[in-house]
């Protein structure tokens, strides 16, 4: 078939592969996000598809968005029969929903009906989820409420990160993608609804919402931390400053006798640092928990007791 591919970020990049890999398929255009400002260096940069893309000599736009009216002419020049979405970051108007063939079919990192919507991943993290997974749909007017193809599952382990599911399933995600579009071009498909109950959402999630509250019982506190690993980055502040915090390991007992005194018996109060050589344990709602990585602001990130070493840190320093 030919395919008209619509993505952005890294993880779109494996599907994108996929297709133009892929004998049965010809990917005649893709569509990205504009170029935009990145990095610690604030270069314009274009996005990982787009890079992929340019490889491979394929035409590429860049719309602001996708209801300007020279998508439309494109996308007629470009005569696909199916569109391919994944993490494009933008929506499909009505209007070009049915310009293909086959429409639009959108692969989505969660089982649907769970987490519709921007964050699937994170979403599923911060519930304490114990499985994900990915599924492509046909995409309609509703947000993720499409007729379902295909689904994958994929366990969520204990130190999971976002970053680390979205890369596996970007992976698998791929071949998913691929199958169904195989199984579209050869008639031996057809979508099911997705089921009425268990519908859960998504919202994006913006710098704001990543702000560590150490108030939170410790458990919640790493989930929502291994959540928003790498995007948005969870962060704290010590006085004016915003820091950068990479998971957390939960203080099993606080009965141990090897912890600093600050630490034993769960006295540490929410944000409070107790700093030995080797480690730096911050108390929470419940029990505490012990960085990992920190980033200060304009460094690189690196292990929590070399941080408090060189800010010379000490006991009841409070964080947040």
């Amino acid at each position: 078939m030919r395919i008209v591919f619509a993505g952005t970020p890294e993880v779109a990049v494996p599907s994108l592969q996929a297709l133009i890999d892929s004998p049965s398929h010809e990917v005649v255009g893709v569509i990205t996000r504009p170029d935009a400002v990145s990095g610690r260096g604030r270069k314009v940069m274009r996005s990982p598809v787009g890079l992929l893309a340019d490889e491979h000599s394929l035409e590429v736009i860049t719309p602001r968005r996708l209801s300007e009216p020279e998508v439309d002419d494109v996308l007629r020049r470009w005569a696909p029969d199916c569109g391919a979405v994944v993490a494009y970051g933008g929506l499909v108007p009505p209007g070009l929903l049915d310009l293909p063939q086959h429409g639009w079919i959108n692969l989505h990192f969660s089982v649907l009906p769970a987490w519709r919507g921007a964050a699937p991943v994170q979403a599923a993290i911060a519930a304490g989820d114990e499985v994900t997974g990915a599924s492509t749909f046909r995409l309609e007017k509703g947000l993720d409420t499409g007729p379902v193809f295909g689904v994958l599952t994929e366990t969520i382990r204990p130190t999971d990160t976002s970053g680390d599911i979205l890369a596996r399933l970007a992976d698998a995600g791929s071949g998913l993608l691929l199958s169904t579009l195989d199984g579209l071009a050869a008639g031996e498909l057809a979508p099911e609804p997705q089921p009425t109950t268990g519908v859960s959402h998504a919202p994006k999630i913006d710098v704001d919402d990543a702000k560590v509250r150490w108030d939170l019982p410790a458990h919640i506190i790493d989930r929502l931390i291994r959540a928003y690993t790498p995007a948005p980055g969870p962060w704290t502040s010590l006085d004016e400053a915003r820091i950068k915090v990479g998971p957390v390991s939960v203080v099993a007992s606080t009965d141990d006798p090897g912890l600093p005194e600050a630490v034993a018996g769960g006295a540490l109060a929410p944000g409070v640092l107790a700093v030995t050589k080797k480690a730096v344990f911050v108390g929470t709602g419940s029990q505490p928990v012990t960085l990992g990585t920190v980033q200060p602001p304009g460094k690189k990130p690196m292990p929590a007791a070399d941080w408090a070493r060189g800010a010379r840190l000490t006991d009841g320093t409070v964080l947040g």
